[in-house]
Order: C-alpha cells, then sequence, then structure tokens
C-alpha cells in the first residue's frame, strides 16, 4: 500500500501576537469650548460624566491628555469622528493617534 506524500507541512509552533495598540491624545487650544470637550469624550469615546470632566480638566491643565487605548483602525476612526465633529460647529480641536509604548 502505498503512501501519499502531503504538500501541506505541518507548522508545529504557532506564534499568535496580541495587535499593536495606539494612544489617542487630545489637544487643548484656546476656542475649543469645556462642554465640546466633554461632549466629544461622552459620545465618541463613551466616558462616563465624571471621567469626561476630569480629562477636560486635565487636558485644560497640561494641553494634553491621554483619552483612549485600541486598535488602529478604531483610534483612527474616532479621531475622524471627533476632528469631522468638531470642524463642524467651528471648532480646531486636535486628536492624534500614537503607539502605545511597549
Amino acid at each position: 500500500m502505498e503512501q501519499q506524500q502531503s504538500s501541506f507541512k505541518n507548522k508545529d509552533r504557532v506564534d499568535i501576537h496580541e495587535p499593536r495598540r495606539f494612544k489617542v491624545r487630545i489637544f487643548n487650544d484656546d476656542f475649543t469650548t469645556m462642554d465640546f470637550v466633554v461632549e466629544i469624550l461622552t459620545t465618541i469615546f463613551f466616558k462616563s460624566q465624571a471621567e469626561a470632566e476630569r480629562l477636560m480638566l486635565q487636558v485644560h491643565k497640561s494641553n494634553s491628555a491621554i483619552v483612549g487605548v485600541y486598535s488602529y483602525d478604531i483610534a483612527l476612526s474616532k479621531v475622524q469622528k471627533a476632528t469631522h465633529m468638531a470642524r463642524s460647529k467651528g471648532f480646531p480641536l486636535r486628536l492624534t493617534v500614537e503607539p502605545e509604548d511597549e
């Protein structure tokens, strides 16, 4: 009886890595209202009212704050939504996506 040879090789070891994570940072400016920043944080980043107010004050005092850590696609999507919402209201709000420190 002949044994069939497979063209597929069995791989004994599979390396599975967590997807890279990215921080979303929001920056202070002299024109975007504090109320609008809280609105962005509650509607787009799903922060509680208390957490949104705490982050808004951190941005106001420190010039920026990390508002979340996400996969790249989600971080980018949230930044685009927040930026679009800010521009539609006439605010120059700036957010960035940065690699998380490893």
